[in-house]
């Protein structure tokens, strides 16, 4: 069943569409994360600021140096040893499009841990955006369940794993990472 979701979402990616799925935290909003009209479809439906830049997720850690300039070798120990989900948000990015970079030249990076996410990762080849499903100012929904509808129905495919589950997710830990290894919480 895995593989098959994998593969509808991968064709709905590919084709420039965004999805609805699992992540290792909260339900994401996601596309290929070098498509710039998915993007803005995202922030659309989101009725999100553009201003307000999103994460990636990539499946592993070697991922890193090729959206990051100069990945601080403290980067890789922080995500080994860290106990929950890791965003770091890191500055020098590159390869990809502007609407994912903020004005400082930052991206969030998270590497997931969900077998989904790895999977969709690994056969796209590329990260994939990752932002929480709900309308910008509104909470992020613990679970399924708690998804609007107008989130629902906003996206092209909605990811038929872990729907049944209702254990409380949280979003990830989001650390500030700069290029000489020193780093600040900005959501613990």
């Amino acid at each position: 069943m895995l593989k098959d979701e994998v593969n509808k979402a991968l064709k709905i990616v590919q084709e420039g569409g965004i999805i609805l799925y699992p992540t290792d935290t909260i339900w994401g909003i996601g596309c290929d994360a070098t498509n710039t009209d998915a993007i803005k479809r995202i922030f659309a439906l989101k009725q999100r600021e553009e201003s307000k830049s999103m994460i990636i997720l990539v499946d592993v850690d070697n991922k890193l140096q090729s959206y990051i300039q100069e990945v601080p070798d403290i980067a890789y120990t922080l995500i080994e040893y860290a106990e929950n989900p890791l965003t770091l948000v890191m500055p020098g990015a590159k390869n990809l499009p502007a609407t994912l970079i903020s004005e400082d030249g930052c991206v969030g990076i998270r590497v997931t841990n969900h077998p989904f996410c790895q999977q969709l990762i690994q056969r796209l080849r590329k990260p994939l955006v990752s932002t929480s499903a709900n309308i910008s100012g509104e909470s992020s929904p613990e679970y399924f369940g708690k998804i609007s509808q107008d989130i629902i129905d906003g996206v092209d495919y909605v990811v038929d794993v872990d729907q049944h589950l209702t254990e409380i997710k949280k979003p990830s830990t989001i650390m500030r990472l700069a290029p000489n290894g020193t780093f600040e919480f900005i959501r613990r």
